[in-house]
């Protein structure tokens, strides 16, 4: 016998195998590696599905975002990986993405920096190049609407002031939130991010269109501006 075979999951103790324990257990007491698995259905001759699992998410730091922006190709080079598979951990990971877009359209009003990274980050936040959005509420802080003002390359967009405020009174907004992306991951605002943050804010005094917020936000994180005492 082949002491170095990797152990079938079959002939695991039955609390140890995925399906049945997502069955016994429920669904939230199993790793993302077990989850991940279950939609390969099997590993490779000499490695278990949730064995394989794991190197996948390794390879990526065990980051479902990062996992998510793999394309078929790039999963495929994984031993055990073929088309059917790679094409499973997509389509779960883009259903995923969907549900938490979802989610984030009947959320009706922003009760803080947190709630607007939840709206948007489905939004932004894994895109690779950057985009600049604008969040546009009433009075009682519920969203009237949200607007892509600016789609630029890795290294910024530009945005026009006149724009910004001409939506917000054409809708009647009381108040907006500044919202763009960092494709590159980090959470340091820029100067022309200070800039940009500073010159509507100030547009918005003198048209009495208050600005809360301005954050920015990855795949994984945000910056509030205000929460960081810098509005």
């Amino acid at each position: 016998m082949n002491k170095n075979k990797s152990i079938s999951i079959k002939d695991w103790k039955e609390d140890d195998r995925p399906r049945e324990k997502l069955l016994l257990k429920g669904k939230h007491v199993l790793s993302d590696a077990e989850l991940m698995a279950i939609l390969l259905g099997s590993g490779s001759r000499n490695e278990s599905a949730v064995e394989l699992s794991k190197r996948i998410l390794a390879s990526v730091n065990n980051n479902l975002n990062e996992l998510a922006k793999l394309s078929a190709e790039q999963l495929m080079t994984f031993k055990g990986i073929g088309e059917a598979k790679a094409v499973s951990i997509i389509t779960a990971l883009e259903l995923g993405r969907r549900k938490r877009l979802e989610e984030a359209l009947i959320q009706p009003k922003i009760t803080s920096s947190k709630s607007v990274f939840e709206i948007m980050q489905p939004i932004i936040g894994e895109l690779l190049h950057e985009e600049f959005w604008i969040i546009y509420l009433n009075n009682s802080n519920k969203i009237l609407q949200k607007n892509q003002m600016s789609k630029g390359g890795l290294t910024g967009t530009l945005v026009d002031t006149r724009l910004v405020f001409k939506k917000a009174m054409e809708i009647s907004a009381t108040a907006i939130i500044l919202t763009h992306n960092h494709p590159s991951g980090t959470l340091v605002p820029s100067n022309a991010d200070k800039q940009l943050t500073q010159k509507l804010k100030r547009a918005g005094e003198t048209l009495d269109v208050k600005v809360l917020d301005h954050l920015i936000i990855t795949n994984s994180g945000y910056y509030s501006f205000a929460d960081e005492g810098e509005l």
